[in-house]
């Protein structure tokens, strides 16, 4: 009866199943290509292969932005333990140029990625604020004129009601009264 009442402390830690020990996955030894030139080659190597430029073109030719695929083939290199992340980064620009060369060399319309798709549009967010803003001063605005109507007294200006205030200070940075 006693063991039934001990609590579990040799019992697995919740989530442990899903970690491992510190060094044990690829990305955490030391990389295969420790410089910006190696791990060019190593990518000049892997795309100059028949094989990859196939299937990067057929995937070109799906509209899949350069730089969306550019950002996965070194990332892919950071998980396989090839390089670095900071490595990566600055091998980028090179894995675009040549992604874009080999769709060049195979006449097929990509999309670089680059580009502002929104450029000259108005944002949502903007037009919505823009519109509860007028609101609010159309609101005001009659209210006064209301007001006006009632009283007849033009002098006299109202505080706003505790209620008021509450409706204007919305939000996460919103100074409290």
């Amino acid at each position: 009866m006693t063991e039934l009442n001990q609590p579990l402390l040799d019992a697995p830690i919740s989530g442990q199943h899903m970690t491992s020990e510190l060094g044990g996955r690829p990305w955490q030894q030391e990389p295969q290509y420790k410089t910006v030139d190696d791990a060019i080659e190593y990518y000049l190597d892997r795309m100059s292969s028949d094989e990859f430029t196939d299937q990067l073109v057929d995937v070109l030719e799906m509209d899949v932005p350069v730089t969306t695929l550019a950002n996965t083939l070194q990332l892919g290199g950071v998980m396989d333990g090839k390089h670095t992340v900071d490595v990566g980064m600055l091998v980028m620009p090179l894995l675009m140029e040549m992604i874009m060369l080999v769709g060049d060399m195979a006449d097929v319309k990509y999309d670089s990625g680059m580009e502002n798709p929104n450029k000259g549009k108005t944002r949502d967010t903007l037009v919505t604020a823009a519109t509860t803003k007028l609101k609010r001063q159309l609101e005001k605005k009659e209210a006064m004129i209301f007001d006006e109507e009632d009283t007849g007294d033009d002098k006299e200006e109202q505080e706003p009601t505790i209620e008021e205030q509450e409706e204007e200070t919305k939000g996460l940075m919103a100074r409290r009264v």
